[in-house]
């Protein structure tokens, strides 16, 4: 089990490089990026979510993350692992072997293939009940509108936040009214962290924890200077907004992952080429990433 202490910080829904010759996962750069986003004084890191292009990934390759993460994250920072899929069964054991290899807490993504068949109000409680139940480490809730085309309810969240091994929720829906409903179930060991860093400073207001944000990957020193500055109530936090909203609105929201990976390639990390079906930005989109950065002063000219 993952040490009794606060989920919260500015965590990093890490990316997954590839070997641009075989298409397999390149652990050393992977891990080199770890080291650079743990050193810029991040929470801790997120592997196998959606920048994590896990729904591309096998199990053994999702699993391989979380194991050679835990040898670079140390025990002080928070390594989550995604582990939501399509069927409960699943869930449980990526769930019980990403504990195996190390992870703190389990990030758990609403099933959505079969839609309105599966989004009744019972069957999502029980799904995620049971995976609460039989998880090893604790589970955090992860709601995102724009992959899962719903969003989980309030009084599901409220239901859920009160089981002993749920630890908390990403809310990625960009819904600051949704949010605040979340936070209804906040308590000591029910952390609420957005994952929409064009809103970070509006849910700091509003009370939040942390957030798992893509931006923290490439603009790291940007967004801690906003998370600290909405936390102490500072002024200069307004003006920090709006440098970063573009890179999360623009960069991760419309652009997506090759957007994220193209980011990280300009500012020297390790960022290379989705997988397909996902494919690369054009020149004239890459170009914009780089503008988008140097105007938020994340890069020189």
């Amino acid at each position: 089990m993952a040490a009794p202490r606060t989920l919260g910080g500015i965590l990093a829904p890490v990316t997954t490089p590839f070997d641009a010759r075989t298409g397999a996962v390149d652990g050393a750069a992977f891990e080199s990026n770890l080291r650079a986003h743990l050193q810029a004084g991040l929470a801790g890191v997120v592997v196998a979510g959606s920048n994590g292009e896990a729904p591309l990934l096998d199990e053994a390759e999702r699993l391989l993350l979380v194991e050679r993460a835990r040898t670079i994250v140390p025990h002080d920072r928070w390594l989550l692992a995604g582990t939501g899929a399509e069927s409960t069964r699943a869930s449980v054991r990526l769930a019980r072997e990403a504990a195996l290899r190390g992870a703190d807490a389990a990030l758990v993504v609403g099933p959505h293939y079969y839609g309105a068949a599966i989004l009744s109000a019972m069957a999502l409680a029980a799904h995620f009940q049971r995976i609460a139940d039989e998880s090893p480490i604790p589970v955090v809730l992860y709601n995102i509108p724009k992959y899962m085309h719903y969003s989980l309810a309030p009084q599901l969240v409220n239901e859920l936040a009160a089981h002993g091994n749920v630890r908390g929720i990403k809310d990625s829906s960009g819904d600051l009214s949704l949010l605040s409903t979340y936070l209804n179930a906040q308590s000591d060991r029910f952390a609420v962290l957005i994952g929409n860093a064009q809103l970070l400073a509006e849910g700091v207001r509003a009370g939040i924890d942390g957030g798992i944000v893509a931006v923290s990957m490439f603009a790291p020193a940007l967004t801690l200077e906003l998370f600290d500055a909405a936390r102490r109530g500072d002024a200069s936090a307004a003006a920090l907004q709006e440098r970063l909203a573009p890179l999360g609105r623009e960069i991760v929201g419309t652009l997506s992952v090759p957007g994220v990976k193209a980011a990280l390639d300009i500012v020297g990390l390790a960022g290379g080429q989705p997988r397909p079906p996902l494919l690369p930005l054009s020149h004239e989109a890459t170009t914009l990433v780089r503008t988008m950065l140097h105007e938020a002063g994340v890069i020189a000219a």
